[in-house]
Formats: structure tokens, C-alpha cells, sequence
């Protein structure tokens, strides 16, 4: 299956294109204003001169991602945590396949929680709806990230699809890598995670045997991944009100370039990524499913429950459960003070969302907007506990 198709175009770059991606990336304006943002100006001539000294992606990422992020940890969260370890068979590769929180960051959190056990990385899905200059499409593909592509034509995009699967497959049983991918095409505004039964299907389009055969080849390994504070909340929220005014409204790219500032630079509070066991048993106990429609939502049912089931859960969302819904089911979680806190904090995010003319209907909406988000974990945990597949 996998030699029908030239993944050149898709792949991360071979380390014997390192050197010569590298010494262009740093000559382009945009790449060089991310490194001045990023650090002090002054510091930035003696970064370029390391970055050119590297040669391939296994030094890039320990040498330069890797205090990166730890320091982006160290800035913008209160810690970040892995749980499940016990799940990894460091003599296997899986497809990490987890819940969309952070258009950057999922994976990249991932990796680096990896990157301090001295674990091996994986590669990571990006879809090139947020490859907006050739110098992220370099960066990434330095860093192990391969092309998810979207917007095509519907003949295409089966090819794509074909491809993209392909290329899974031979990650995973050729190169020996593993591979991320998230559950579903954007984040879910709301933050109830469900997996997309497209992307389901496509996952089975590559490999050999019946479809939940070529599901087990690439070994899915849900990881649930939970934020105390979601940085974009506000602007989910400014979305949503948006689309109630205009239901064909659509952001443009500028906006998913401040989401993905958003995100990476402003607090993010705990963060918690738990590994859960790989699904291929629960395929075996499926059995075999005529229409795989219906074989790829049950698929990916089996992926939400392990999702949900394993959210780390945070007072904020115990509080924002009982202030939705008005009531104090879950009143011994958290604090008077916490509780003020959490008021406090939404009112200040709802304060910033610069849309003109908000009613008071439409700030009432925004509140709602806003606990639903913070609940919707807990609401998703307990479904999940209770044993109930969608």
C-alpha cells in the first residue's frame, strides 16, 4: 500500500535536507520576528549560530524544542504532568490519538513530557490550514511534523485521505515512529471531545485486512489531555456569539494566528496528559462490523470513553458544573473563595472580548458560553464512568 505513493511532499524532511532547510529558515523575516518575540534580541545572533551547526531532527528537538518548551512550561503553567506510562511498550510505536485543546500545544506538550523521560518523540499531524507562510511549513517539518491537507477538491481530498493513512500505516510499521494525531478536525469550542468517524475511516483506509484490522496495525493509544485554563476561552466564546449573530460567519486567518499566540504565550494553569491503554482488544470484542460506517463510530466511541474517562478534573470545572446549572451537586469540591476566584476570572475573560454592541442577553449568553466549556470535562467524565457509549 504504502509504495504507490511519494510522501516527500507530506513527510517531515530527511535529515539530509536538515542543514540546508535550517540555513534558509533563519534568513526569513518571519522566523527571525518569532525569535526576537521570543527571546532577547541580543541572545538571538548566538541562537542562529547553533541552529546552523544542527543536522537533524533527533539534536533539533533535544537541543534547541526541548528547553523550549520547558521553558514555555515554566512561563505559562503551574506544571505539567504525565500519567500511564505504565501503558508504553518502549519496543512498540502507537498512533497517540487525543483530545484538541490547543491548536500548538497538544502535541507539543506531549513531546516534551516524553523528550524528560528520555522517551522517543513522535511525529505530529498538522493541517495546512495553519501553514500560513512557507518559513511554519520549514519549522514544522524540521520538527518531525507531517501535512495533514484540507480545503481540496473532493476527488482530491480522497487521495489526500489515501495518502495521509498510507503514510500512518509506514510510520508506524516501516520508519518505526510513532505518530500524534488528534481526534478531529479544530478544537471542540465548547470542550466536549468527540472523535470525527471521518477521521476514523480514515485511519482505515491504509494497511492490510478487514477495516478493525488495519485500525489494530497502527496500534491507537488515547491520551486525554486537560488544561485548568483554556487561554482562548474568551475567544471560543467571542465565536460562538458571532456565529449566533451570523451563522455564516468564519474566522479568517488572522484570527487563527492570535489564537495560536493565545494559546502558546498566556497562563494556562495544571496541565495533566493521561496515556490510556491502546485500544486493539476492545476492537477484538467489536467484532466484525459489515457497514463501516457504523464500525467507525463505534471506534471511535471506544476512543472518547478512554478520552473521558481519564480528564484530570480541576475545582474550576466542579464550580463551573454547579453554576450552570444552578445547583451545588458538587459543593464540597472547592471553596467559597475558590468559587470567587473562578467568578472573577470569567468576568475578566468576557470583559475582552472587543465585539461591539453586546446586549445584555447576548453578555448572559457569553457567561453561559464560558461555564459550559469549563463543565462539559466533568459532564463527559461522568457519562463516560457510568459506562454509556453515544
Amino acid at each position: 500500500m504504502t509504495q504507490e505513493f511519494d510522501f516527500r511532499d507530506i513527510a517531515p524532511y530527511d535529515d539530509s535536507l536538515f542543514q540546508e532547510k535550517m540555513s534558509h529558515l533563519v534568513k526569513e523575516p518571519g522566523f527571525l520576528h518569532a525569535l526576537n518575540y521570543a527571546m532577547p534580541p541580543e541572545a538571538v545572533p548566538a541562537v542562529i549560530e547553533e541552529l546552523l551547526k544542527i543536522d537533524n531532527k533527533y539534536d533539533f528537538q533535544r537541543q534547541v524544542m526541548f528547553p523550549f518548551l520547558e521553558m514555555l512550561a515554566k512561563k505559562t503553567t503551574s506544571g505539567i504532568t504525565l500519567g500511564g506510562v505504565k501503558y508504553l511498550n518502549q519496543s512498540m510505536n502507537y498512533t497517540f490519538i487525543t483530545n484538541h485543546r490547543d491548536i500548538v500545544l497538544d502535541a507539543s506538550f506531549l513531546n516534551l513530557a516524553f523528550l524528560r523521560k528520555g522517551f522517543t518523540t513522535s511525529e505530529v499531524a498538522i493541517g495546512n490550514n495553519l501553514l500560513i507562510y512557507d518559513w511554519i511549513t520549514d519549522l514544522v517539518r524540521l520538527n518531525k511534523s507531517f501535512i495533514v491537507k484540507r480545503d481540496t477538491g473532493v476527488r482530491e481530498a480522497l487521495m489526500a485521505a489515501r495518502k495521509l493513512s498510507a503514510y500512518i500505516h509506514y510510520c508506524i510499521l516501516e520508519k518505526r515512529e510513532s505518530v500524534w494525531i488528534a481526534q478531529r478536525e479544530g478544537r471542540a469550542k465548547d470542550s466536549s471531545d468527540h472523535t470525527q468517524d471521518s477521521l476514523v475511516k480514515m485511519m482505515a483506509l491504509g494497511g492490510d485486512g478487514d477495516f478493525m484490522d488495519r485500525l489494530k496495525e497502527i496500534n491507537l493509544m488515547p491520551v486525554s489531555i486537560s488544561y485548568e485554563y483554556d487561554p482562548n476561552d474568551y475567544l471560543k466564546a467571542k465565536e460562538f456569539l458571532l456565529k449566533h449573530r451570523d451563522p455564516n460567519y468564519k474566522k479568517s486567518q488572522r484570527d487563527d494566528l492570535f489564537s495560536m499566540e493565545t494559546g502558546l504565550l498566556q497562563f494556562k494553569g495544571r496541565v495533566h496528559l493521561q496515556l490510556t491503554p491502546r485500544i486493539n482488544s476492545k476492537l477484538d470484542m467489536m467484532g466484525d462490523f459489515k457497514d463501516k460506517n457504523v464500525a467507525a463510530h463505534h471506534a471511535g466511541c471506544l476512543i472518547d470513553q478512554a478520552i473521558h474517562r481519564s480528564y484530570e478534573i480541576f475545582s474550576i470545572n466542579y464550580i463551573a458544573y454547579d453554576l450552570l446549572h444552578k445547583s451545588e451537586r458538587f459543593v464540597r469540591k472547592y471553596s467559597p473563595e475558590q468559587k470567587n476566584k473562578f467568578c472573577d476570572y470569567v468576568d475578566a475573560q468576557v470583559a475582552k472580548i472587543d465585539v461591539p454592541g453586546i446586549t445584555v442577553e447576548e453578555h448572559d449568553f457569553l457567561i453561559e458560553k464560558m461555564l459550559t466549556m469549563y463543565a462539559n470535562p466533568l459532564k463527559n467524565k461522568l457519562r463516560a464512568l457510568l459506562g454509556g457509549m453515544e
